[in-house]
């Protein structure tokens, strides 16, 4: 008798723990109706979104950004990340309803003297997706000085005094620009192939769904920072093989770089704790994971798994909170901007050729 209790308690407890271990990947069932705020009763719990599904469409996004380009510093400012919750809202979060036409109206109103507060006001949950959409996008489109060869910089400003500052080799031109900031996670000229693979199932170690992009390319291609940020993990996980975790510094968005090259998987000047400005050479693609064992390759197809954690609240960043978003549509998007890298034949490393000050960077941080 005492047996059979024992063996049926070990049964339930095997049953509970496969239950959390599923749990513990799977999306939260949002409806486009969802915000995501918190269901406790108290009136003191912390409120903040639980879960984001973002499939705005890289079509969207070019859209949203050539608008918000186009009017900066006009008495009418599109601002992107406004003009995207609109849609969404309008929308109930499904962009397969997009047209491009809808965003033109939506401007041309704002244009006309029509207020985003007015336009919004009968919607339910635009504040929802604002947040949301902020929380993935914020930071990626501002204010910031890069580097530009001087073929690109008009002639006028190369022969002013105090414009066009050069760099020590004299190559390069710094100049101010507004717009899109971050990068895509492969280096420029370097081809890879992708499609959308997020949410198929994976079963190393335990049962699970892919909560991540994956951009299949060769091993040893520069892989870049999205956004500026610091190194918050870095080292060897069984599931990811080498890998880094980026954190913005708002701390809203967690860039995940996994399957890292085994010998050589980061840029040597990287450490927990390190500052990397978007654009920066992070690492390279390899094919390590699916180990205990340090600096093994058991991943079949070299690729980059990359991967956007959003944090609302710190209580999200592990466990079964986690907030995953598909990043298919973003790494399209941030397509047409790649960062250029060139090889230190002496060091054997690769280094971006056109560098970035981000004002998004704290001053003592830099």
């Amino acid at each position: 008798m005492n047996r059979k209790i024992i063996y049926i308690e070990c049964l339930l407890l095997l049953m509970l723990t496969g239950s959390l271990l599923w749990h513990r990947v799977a999306p939260f069932p949002a409806g486009s109706a969802d915000t995501g705020t918190n269901k406790a009763t108290s009136s003191d719990a912390p409120k903040y979104i639980k879960w984001v599904d973002f499939d705005v469409t890289s079509d969207a996004m070019k859209q949203a950004l050539q608008l918000d380009m186009n009017s900066y510093q006009k008495e009418v400012h599109f601002d992107w990340i406004d003009l995207l919750a609109y849609l969404g809202a309008k929308y109930g979060g499904d962009f397969s309803k997009y047209r491009s036409q809808d965003m033109k109206d939506l401007a041309e109103k704002l244009q006309n003297g029509e207020t985003l507060e007015s336009l919004t006001k009968d919607m339910k949950y635009f504040a929802y997706y604002k947040e949301a959409y902020g929380a993935v996008l914020g930071g990626m489109v501002g204010l910031y000085e890069i580097q530009v060869p001087p073929s690109e910089v008009p002639a006028s400003m190369l022969s002013e005094s105090g414009d066009g500052e050069t760099d020590e080799n004299k190559e390069n031109v710094w100049l101010t620009k507004y717009g899109l900031k971050a990068f895509s996670p492969i280096a420029k000229n370097y081809p890879y192939t992708d499609f959308d693979d997020f949410g198929t199932s994976r079963s190393y170690g335990y049962r699970r769904q892919h909560l991540g992009h994956d951009l299949m390319g060769q091993v040893g291609t520069p892989v870049i920072a999205v956004e500026s940020g610091y190194v918050e993990a870095i080292g060897w996980n069984q599931y990811g093989g080498w890998r880094l975790g980026i954190r913005s510094f708002d701390k809203k968005r967690y860039y995940y770089y996994a399957h890292l090259r085994k010998n050589y998987p980061y840029h040597k000047s990287l450490k927990e704790g390190s500052i990397v400005k978007a654009g920066d050479v992070i690492g390279y693609l390899g094919r390590t994971g699916y180990s205990r064992t340090e600096n093994t390759n058991n991943i079949d197809e070299p690729h980059l798994h990359f991967g956007l954690q959003l944090i609302f609240d710190e209580s999200q960043k592990e466990g079964n909170n986690e907030i995953w978003v598909d990043c298919y549509e973003l790494v399209k998007f941030l397509s047409m901007n790649r960062s250029e890298t060139l090889k230190n034949q002496e060091t054997k490393e690769y280094n971006r050729v056109y560098e970035i000050k981000d004002p998004a960077i704290p001053e003592n941080a830099q």
